[in-house]
């Protein structure tokens, strides 16, 4: 078991290397057996000294799921919310995604999934694209935008 100083000066480091959410923290805390009391304090101290920052936790987590992993708003949100960020925070980062890049990140998972379907029909083919960007969190409006009526 470490100590309090010793836990906080771990995260702070961590903290500093790259955004991390304050569940994530915590749980990480908890493994590291620190008391309950003790890590309330260690994450306070953080927000304090601008280590944790849950809109700068949402926008940098949104920004990165959307353009590396290619997933739409839908999944996005459900995975901040499970976190536990602040609904402000998530609708926040969602609204400044960059709606070129969303599109060309919804683009890109349907021609990548299309190529896979070469002998499909054309219904068959569209319904398991749909599905497929749907599973992604795009909505079916935007999925239907995109392959056109």
């Amino acid at each position: 078991m470490i100590d309090a100083a010793t836990a906080y000066s771990r995260m702070a480091a961590l903290c500093s290397l790259s955004e991390h959410a304050e569940s994530d923290v915590r749980e990480r805390l908890q493994k590291a057996a620190i008391p309950v009391a003790e890590i309330q304090g260690i994450v306070d101290r953080l927000y304090d000294e601008d280590f944790l920052n849950t809109s700068r936790y949402c926008h940098a987590f949104a920004h990165d799921r959307m353009r590396f992993a290619r997933w739409g708003r839908l999944k996005i949100r459900q995975a901040l919310r499970m976190k536990g960020l602040p609904e402000a925070d998530i609708q926040e980062a969602l609204d400044d995604l960059s709606e070129e890049e969303y599109r060309e990140a919804l683009r890109a998972t349907l021609e990548q999934k299309k190529r896979t379907l070469v002998h499909e029909e054309e219904y068959a083919c569209r319904t398991k694209l749909m599905r497929f960007a749907a599973s992604r969190g795009f909505t079916p409006s935007e999925i239907i935008d995109e392959l056109g009526a």
